[in-house]
């Protein structure tokens, strides 16, 4: 067994060319793994191999026990040896496979990734950077109450920081129409300000818990808000116009919690000439915060800060 310097990242399909542009330098490449050695900040993968290894073995049983050693959830990523690494799998713990309820609250045993190079090497680390099975994360979802889908990156968010509004507790929805978050909040028991130009869908206008206000929230300062718990942002603009927005409520000290999105330009798969790659390494130099390419995420990031 051999460490290896520096980290193993996952790719998002369709963001490869991200996750290139951030690395910079390139070691070597598996499928849709990228090992680096000099990696700085990288925000556009699925998941990241913290501490890898390199693992020669001779049988399935050898491999198995060997990733036992190491810790005890593995999920592979595989791009050969498929029948093979099935065979090792099958010798480790079962990984659940159903979609989790939310609110669902995340174990602290941390979950491992592998793939084979061939018939006797492995790559893994019993580290990433994703508690979920190769960074992705399903939900048993709601057909009927949400208006959007968009619902399923805040509750991936929240999962994530293990944390989420308790009843009565006041969160600002940015961007709110056509209500996907706001109805997440409300469900939840939180009092709900949804800020839009657009409205809401009226079935969640109507929610008990709900305030619906016409407005550029961005035009909005925190003083005529007040205090909140939470805020939630999920506004279609520009990167550095959320950031001095966001710079604004951090400087009031009228909210602890933050869970925002950061909008990339274009669509769900989109170049490199489209993307802002400095704004969300500004969003990073906030104490207390990170940034992550959520599996619910398209041509966007997350960034989070919550209050200890």
């Amino acid at each position: 067994m051999t460490h290896l310097p520096g980290q193993v990242f996952h790719a998002i399909p369709g963001f490869e060319d991200h996750l290139i542009r951030e690395l910079g330098s390139i070691n070597e490449t598996w499928g849709s793994l990228f090992y680096s050695t000099a990696a700085g900040l990288v925000f556009w993968h699925q998941n990241a191999w913290i501490n890898p290894f390199k693992i020669e073995f001779d049988s399935i049983n050898q491999a198995a026990a060997s990733l036992r050693e190491l810790g005890r959830n593995w999920a592979p990523c595989l791009f050969t040896q498929y029948r093979r690494a099935s065979l090792i799998r099958a010798k480790l713990p079962p990984l659940p496979q159903k979609p989790r309820p939310f609110p669902w609250l995340l174990p602290d045993t941390p979950m491992g990734a592998f793939t084979l190079l061939d018939e006797h090497t492995i790559i893994a680390s019993a580290n990433c950077s994703s508690p979920f099975p190769g960074g992705v994360m399903e939900f048993e979802e709601d057909k009927e109450g949400p208006p959007s889908r968009a619902y399923l990156k805040l509750w991936e968010a929240l999962t994530l920081i293990r944390k989420w509004p308790l009843p009565n507790e006041k969160c600002l929805d940015a961007g709110a129409s056509p209500g996907g978050w706001t109805w997440a909040l409300a469900r939840l028991g939180a009092d709900v300000l949804a800020v839009d130009r657009s409205p809401l869908e009226p079935e969640i206008a109507r929610l008990q818990n709900v305030q619906y206000m016409k407005h550029d929230v961005f035009t909005l300062k925190p003083c005529d808000i007040g205090k909140l718990d939470w805020l939630f942002c999920d506004v279609i603009c520009y990167p550095p116009r959320l950031f001095d927005w966001i710079e604004k409520w951090l400087a009031s000290g009228l909210c602890d919690n933050f869970v925002c999105t950061i909008k990339m330009q274009g669509g769900t798969k989109s170049s490199q000439a489209e993307a802002d790659f400095e704004t969300p390494l500004r969003f990073a130099e906030i104490p207390n915060s990170k940034i992550v390419h959520l599996w619910h995420n398209k041509h966007e990031l997350t960034w989070m800060k919550i209050s200890t």
